[in-house]
């Protein structure tokens, strides 16, 4: 076997093990408690290459707004979408982009990227 043929097989297994981590590998999930008070709750999303908390925990009973505070220009995270809430938002209008949250019932509310590649999700206990 040559000098190429063996970077090449090099190269191949690297990557092959770069594609199985971030496909099958097990990734910690950033999880934050929205802060407020007993008449409003709110938390922020940072939009830079995902969203960053993934996970929102927000108190039942009490109104909730989430802001997408965006800081990325990819196409894929340039809108917002919660199918459970029929919200498809476009955050690339403003620097932070503010939906309300329903919290009248416990439950788990997903949201995801437009092309559905980055997702997220509002815990309501």
């Amino acid at each position: 076997m040559g000098t190429t043929q063996i970077i090449a097989v090099v190269v191949t297994a690297i990557l092959a093990g770069v594609i199985g981590w971030w496909f099958l590998g097990k990734h910690e999930e950033a999880a934050e408690l929205a802060t407020g008070s007993d008449n409003q709750q709110s938390a922020t999303v940072v939009v830079k290459g995902g969203y960053s908390p993934s996970t929102i925990v927000l108190k039942k009973g009490v109104p909730a707004k989430l802001n997408f505070d965006m800081q990325d220009s990819t196409a894929c995270l340039s809108h917002v979408v919660f199918d459970r809430l029929g919200v498809n938002e476009d955050l690339t209008k403003r620097d932070v982009t503010t939906i309300d949250i329903p919290t009248d019932k416990t439950g788990t509310i997903d949201f995801a990227c437009g092309m559905n590649m980055f997702h997220g999700k509002v815990v309501v206990k």
